[in-house]
Parts: structure tokens; sequence; C-alpha cells
């Protein structure tokens, strides 16, 4: 490859550095490992990936670092091949790698495990905007690659990026059980939570807000389209190709539920395909992160499980894909008490209760009218209750689990 192909890729590196928002950045840029050969990011589109890789590139170059950002849908790489393009740069001292859309580059993982391979002082970092082909694919890279996700924005993200002052950092899920009332009565002494609950659960989770608030929604649904036309449509398992209308079929239904508890063999009848079908959907929207499943406890092996409840991803997703009615209240606040601990803690379905975090704590979502009935003899068990600024007990305001990240 040329020196003008290297170089000119370069200035389009650094023209995107230029344009890069460093004003806040997400908690992961805090906690991978940099230093890692091979270092892989995946999440859900419009989460953010892309801007964590230029703000973290922006550190390495103020560390007087010699890295390059080079996303492989561009048309250099029409023409010309990743190896030959790390090669040129490695000439010109270059050893530091931000890779992004390599789904769209043919047999990536293949060629990211050569170059870790075959130049052992280089360093990269990838991501890519399916995350449906990430997973499918990185098995190949795991015994090299170290791959970490970039969830949504939590509500205490949300706050940062509206430059609400005062937000406090992040507490660990065991803070929040042990010292809920503490925390919360902290916080809102410094902020006012409910002023801005509402706007998260409508249109926080992902930062498409900080460009133009007004055509959130509309993104939002666009992103949705993409991800059934693009990343599950062109998408293969052993030669089955998805329906792409039966999955938005399957989406709207979950959305319109209270909240969902899948009868597969109804749901099959409905959408006129078989079960096994409904079952390789559902998993494929949760790979994707339209949908969430939530599984007992007791169950085994995920590919033969059946869910025992269905959310939708986040809350926006939801207020997005229903934009002529109100999603259900019980279901919002469920969706987001999910979205927002499973982004780092497992989660599943209990013998009573709604949530089961860590095989340890027993949760029940609400509104602040709900009591401990159900759960009153459960070892460690909470409620987590909507339009409740500080709690008493074992009763925790809702909102509190928005900051956990």
């Amino acid at each position: 490859m040329n020196t003008d192909k290297t170089y000119k890729l370069l200035d389009q590196s650094n023209l995107l550095l230029a344009n890069t928002r460093i004003a806040h950045d997400r908690f992961l840029m805090h906690d991978l490992p940099w230093d890692w050969r091979l270092l892989g990011i995946k999440g859900a589109r419009g989460v953010g990936k892309t801007t964590l890789l230029l703000q973290r590139l922006q550190l390495e170059q103020a560390a007087g670092r010699k890295a390059v950002y080079l996303t492989l849908d561009d048309v250099h790489f029409g023409t010309q091949g990743l190896r030959e393009t790390v090669e040129a740069f490695l000439q010109i001292g270059y050893q530091r790698f931000f890779l992004d859309e390599v789904h769209k580059y043919p047999g990536w993982a293949q060629h990211l495990k050569n170059l870790y391979d075959f130049y052992p002082d280089i360093q990269i970092v990838f991501s890519g905007s399916s995350i449906v082909e990430l997973g499918r694919q990185s098995v190949d890279l795991s015994r090299r690659a170290i791959m970490h996700e970039l969830p949504g924005l939590s509500f205490r993200e949300y706050l940062i990026f509206r430059e609400v002052p005062d937000v406090p950092a992040a507490f660990t899920l065991d803070e929040i059980f042990s010292r809920h009332r503490e925390i919360a009565t902290a916080v809102s002494q410094k902020i006012k939570p409910f002023e801005y609950f509402t706007d998260y659960l409508k249109t926080g989770y992902y930062p498409f807000f900080l460009e133009n608030p007004a055509l959130t929604s509309v993104r939002l649904r666009q992103l949705v389209r993409l991800v059934l036309d693009v990343d599950l449509a062109g998408s293969e398992e052993g030669g089955r190709i998805y329906q792409v209308h039966k999955l938005g079929q399957l989406l709207q239904i979950v959305a319109e539920s209270v909240p969902f508890k899948p009868n597969l063999q109804n749901l099959a009848r409905s959408l006129e395909i078989d079960r096994d079908t409904i079952s390789r959907y559902l998993r494929h929207l949760h790979d994707a992160r339209l949908i969430a499943l939530l599984y007992a406890e007791t169950q085994g092996v995920f590919s033969l499980q059946k869910p025992e409840k269905i959310y939708l991803q986040n809350t926006s997703i939801a207020h997005a894909i229903m934009p002529f009615g109100q999603p259900d209240p019980g279901n919002l606040r469920e969706t987001f008490f999910h979205s927002q601990v499973s982004a780092l803690h497992q989660v599943n379905y209990p013998a009573s209760g709604d949530f089961l975090i860590d095989q340890k704590y027993t949760v029940e979502v609400g509104g602040k009218g709900k009591k401990l009935r159900q759960i009153a003899e459960t070892p460690d068990s909470y409620l987590a209750l909507d339009d409740m600024p500080i709690g008493f007990g074992r009763q925790i305001p809702l909102w509190l689990f928005g900051f956990l990240y």
C-alpha cells in the first residue's frame, strides 16, 4: 500500500478525533483493560461504542502513543486488505489500532486472529454495530480476545450527560441494598431524581438526545428497523434466513404485553410459524438487544430453555415503538429495573417476586403502594418502588437502581 493512502486514512482518523466530544465519557472508559493486545467492545446499535473508541484514542495520542482509528466499512477496504493496511502503519511507527465496524469486513475474526499471532507488538481494540455478528464470530477469538459489552446509558449517566450538577459516583448493588435510605437521602439533597426520571424512561437509554432531542424517538424507530432489516435479515443460522415481518410482529406483541409471560405454542399459532422458529427468533431478538429474556434460576442450558418473561430491552425502545400509545406502567417499571441491573449482574426469574439477582437478592417491583406480602418470608428480599423519593426498611426507590454504573 502506498504512503499516500496511509496518510489519507490517518487524516480521516485525526478529523474524527477533532470532532469527538470529550466532555463526558462512559463508565467502561475507566474499567476496560486497554493494554490487552486484543480487546473487543460489543453492544447494541446506538449506545456509543464508536465514541468510546475515539475518546480512548484521544487519550492514547495525548500520552504520546501513535494510534489510529480505522473503520472497516471504508471504501479503502474494498481494494486494500486489512493486513497490508496494518503493515503500512507499522512502517511509520503505529502499533495501536482502533478498528470499528469490523463485522463489515469478510472473515474479520480470522483476520484479527492472524494479526494477533503474526504481530506480537501491536494492540487492537475492535468493535462493530452488529452485536449479532460479533457474537457469532467472536468465539473464534475466545483464546486471544477479551470481550466487554457496553450497555446503554444508566439513569446516573443520563444525568451526567444532561449536565446535572453534583451527580455522585456509582454505588454497588450491595451498598444499595444495605444503605439505600442513607444514599437516597444524600442524592436527593443535591438532585431531584423525579425531575428527570420520566424523560430518561422515554429517551434516555441511548445518547441520541444529545444531538437533537426532538428527533430521538424517530432515531430509535429507525434503529429498530435497522437491526431487523440489516443485522437479522442479513444473518443466517444454518442456512435459515429470518422473516423480518415476523420478527417485527413478535416485537410488537412483546411491546403491547403487560409484562409478557410467553406461551410459545400460542405465539407460534398467531404468527403462523412453528414453535422452534419462535424460540430461535426470541433468542436472536435478545442477542440483538431488542428484547430481554428472563429465565428461571433452576433451568439449565440457555438454548433449550423457555423464558419465564420477556421484556423490551429498555424503556426507550418501549416508548419508541408505541408512539401512539402509553406503555403499561408496570411493564415500564420492570423493564427499567431489569435493564439497569442486568448490565452488571445475573438476573433470573425467582420462585416468588419478580427478579432474583446473583442467586441472592429477591426483588419485587411495583408502585409505592405495593406491600411485601408475596416475599415477606423470603430471605434477602426487597421491594423496588416507583414514585418513592426515599425508602425505608426493605422498600427501596426504583430510581436508585439507575445509579449502579
